[in-house]
């Protein structure tokens, strides 16, 4: 078995090759942008590793296997094989066009990943991690007929809400074992379902309890891919049933009768996906061997509903079998559309082609899935929200700098002005660069995305300060100076960019006249001079009307009618049970929760709005100055439509003090003022609080 028990993380970059994998997308269905985050956020921290100068493979996969691909491909009356085929076949096209550039997309039927998955079981079995149990598994009576885990429904055993077969999915999120769930029914004939002797083979997992602690110990990523399986390990291991009664799949070595559960081999496709990847490229630039066997640095990117088998079972399979364990484990929150969970019965989602086929560029929603709110959150999805983002980030911000700063140095100097950058716009760089690491320390993809827009920030603040405009004619040399730091920070952007939005940055790159790819450079490139000439640049990003939003919610709402319609009388009505009122327009309460630490860095202050000015040519900005006792604050809120704006000022708030400082609409923002609902009700206190009191 491995000794990682004596591993040590180093900061990133390190010597040792790195992968970075994505769950593995089941087979059976469209895309949609919720899948899209997780894959978004594993391209981004893939392409940040390397920037960094490290060895990296991006590997992923296909999942082809296990129940539900098995049923539906007898509905639809083909071969599991062929149905799975296909849906694999569009995931590998999808991805790409989204700027997912996955160093090797395998699949889990594939020999590679049958060979590794034989040779591991093997190994289970060898060092006497494997037995044989009689276990009850659940049957249809009247249909005659074995019923997978996932078609048998009923009642979790451990927090009593409604659960599937093999997880509780609707409440403590738990995986189950086959009889465990109690009142069990079959989704596929609604007969309540039975249970019956049958042998199965059982992994080990609780002789594992010492070393998989002490893992959890040195697991990084996000805190609720570390914390969550405390709560597993406290209650005690339960041993995991590693086979089921399907004719899909891999035969159990020595068995006609069981297959592998879909679990067991689904996670050894990252190790055979790199493999693939070493195959096509040579040891000599990518060793899988090295980073599976030896000491590769792994960090698997997921959505929050996998964690357990990626922290319990997945690494004790790896240090039973001797390979490297997981550095890092990087879970995301869930997707809601509108306040409401994504429904694809019901056709409620934003499917991946119908995005691009909506004309957007792909830059503009990796932006917005990397960068809005951190990776771990829930994320809420509105076409406002995403027009938001994108005109007043992306428009407003970077695209504004950089546009106005290259046309202004082609117009006047032809180019890049022969000047030396000033130190405090190279200092400033350096900043942008020590932010964009500590942004993949910290495993966050949002950290490593704003670094580059506050950058682009600041350097919208130097050129308006410095005003260049004025001084052409009267200072050439200041002017030079000036616009020789602005297309600076130009290629600094292109080159911390390139996670975020690759496609765009690879355009700047050559309108700045570089040579090669920036996708080829490291963050080092950008503090090197760019070459002397350059032509008259482009807009990299477009701004999103109003009036196109309105259409895009106009196709929603009519998709969702026509689904919904299709379904009367065969889903239950999403409305509360009293019928008074949709409990869906409630935005569901996030399951991922914050430690008191957390909750205590936010500095919650009481403040008393002093003035108030409409932001123009904005429909909903108005610009604040608050007095939260220490001092006063400029705070940008959009609440314009929803307050008279002239009797705001006296009213007592509640405001986020140690927010981020932001820009929208070209004014800064240093703080966030705190409101409830569509309505925007302000909150405040129920006393006289005096301004500047902490909110404890």
């Amino acid at each position: 078995m491995s000794n990682d028990a004596s591993r040590t993380h180093e900061a990133f970059p390190t010597d040792a090759p790195a992968v970075v994998t994505c769950g593995l997308p089941y087979a059976n269905g469209d895309l949609h942008i919720g899948h899209l985050r997780t894959y978004v956020g594993g391209d981004v921290y893939s392409r940040a590793l390397e920037s960094l100068g490290q060895s990296t493979a991006f590997v992923c996969g296909s999942d082809m296997h296990g129940t539900p691909i098995a049923v539906q491909a007898i509905e639809e009356g083909i071969d599991p094989e062929a149905f799975a085929l296909e849906w694999h076949e569009q995931y590998a096209e999808t991805f790409p066009k989204f700027g997912v550039e996955f160093d090797n997309y395998g699949h889990t039927h594939d020999d590679a990943n049958r060979d590794l998955t034989y040779e591991i079981v093997d190994r289970l079995e060898a060092e006497g991690y494997v037995y044989e149990k009689e276990i009850k598994v659940a049957w249809d009576p009247v249909d005659e007929q074995p019923l997978p885990d996932r078609y048998v429904e009923g009642t979790c055993p451990y927090c009593g809400e409604h659960a599937r077969g093999d997880e509780c999915d609707e409440g403590c999120g738990r995986h189950l074992e086959p009889g465990e769930i109690e009142d069990p029914v079959s989704t596929i004939s609604g007969n309540p379902a039975e249970y019956r002797d049958r042998a199965h083979k059982f992994f080990k997992v609780s002789e594992l309890s010492e070393y998989l602690d002490g893992f959890l110990d040195r697991l990084e990523g996000t805190s609720n891919a570390r914390n969550q399986p405390r709560q597993w390990l406290e209650d005690g291991l339960q041993d995991w049933c590693i086979t089921r009664d399907l004719d899909w799949g891999f035969d159990y070595p020595g068995e006609d009768d069981l297959v592998l559960y879909v679990w067991v081999d689904a996670p050894i496709e990252y190790i055979a996906s790199t493999k693939q990847y070493t195959e096509r490229v040579g040891a000599d630039t990518y060793d899988w061997e090295e980073a599976w066997r030896e000491d590769g640095e792994i960090v698997h990117v997921i959505g929050r509903d996998i964690i357990q088998h990626h922290t319990i079972f997945w690494p004790g399979m790896l240090h039973v079998a001797d390979f490297v364990e997981p550095r890092a484990v990087m879970a995301s929150g869930f997707m809601t559309l509108g306040g409401k969970g994504f429904s694809t019965s019901r056709n409620r989602a934003v499917w991946a082609r119908e995005y691009l086929d909506e004309g957007f560029h792909p830059d503009l929603l990796r932006y917005y899935l990397a960068t809005n709110g951190g990776f771990q959150q829930d994320v809420d999805f509105s076409w406002e929200k995403f027009r938001d983002r994108v005109n007043n980030e992306l428009v407003g911000t970077v695209g504004n700098f950089l546009y106005r700063s290259l046309l202004f140095a082609h117009r006047n100097f032809e180019g890049t002005p022969e000047a030396d950058v000033s130190e405090e716009v190279e200092a400033r760089i350096l900043e942008a660069i020590d932010d964009f690491e500590a942004g993949v320390n910290d495993y966050s993809v949002r950290a490593v995305g704003n670094a580059t827009v506050d950058l682009a920030r600041f350097g919208n603040e130097y050129i308006q300060r410095e005003e260049p405009w004025n001084l052409v004619g009267e200072d050439d040399e200041a002017a030079a100076q000036v616009i020789r730091d602005c297309v600076q920070i130009a290629k600094a952007v292109a080159v911390l960019f390139e996670p975020i939005a690759p496609e765009t940055s690879e355009e700047l790159w050559t309108q700045l006249g570089e040579s090669g790819s920036v996708h080829d450079v490291t963050v080092d490139a950008a503090l090197e001079a760019p070459p002397r000439d350059f032509g008259a640049p482009s807009e990299l990003y477009e701004k999103i009307e109003d009036e196109r939003v309105e259409e895009l919610n106009e196709k929603l709402e009519a998709r969702v009618a026509e689904a919904t319609a299709d379904d009367a009388g065969t889903e239950t009505d999403e409305s509360d049970a009293d019928g008074e009122g949709d409990v869906s327009d409630i935005e569901p309460v996030a399951d991922d929760r914050i430690s008191f630490d957390e909750f205590q860095d936010l500095d919650l202050r009481v403040a008393e709005i002093v003035d108030a000015e409409p932001i123009e040519d904005s429909d909903n900005l108005v610009k604040l100055t608050v007095d939260i006792g220490l001092e006063e604050r400029q705070i940008v809120a959009g609440i314009k439509q929803l307050h008279d704006v002239d009797d705001l000022p006296g009213t007592k708030v509640v405001v986020v003090a140690n927010l981020e400082k932001a820009e929208l609409f070209g004014h800064e923002s240093n703080g966030m003022l705190l409101a409830a609902g569509e309505d925007a009700d302000l909150l405040t206190t129920h006393g006289d609080s005096p301004v500047g009191t902490k909110i404890r």
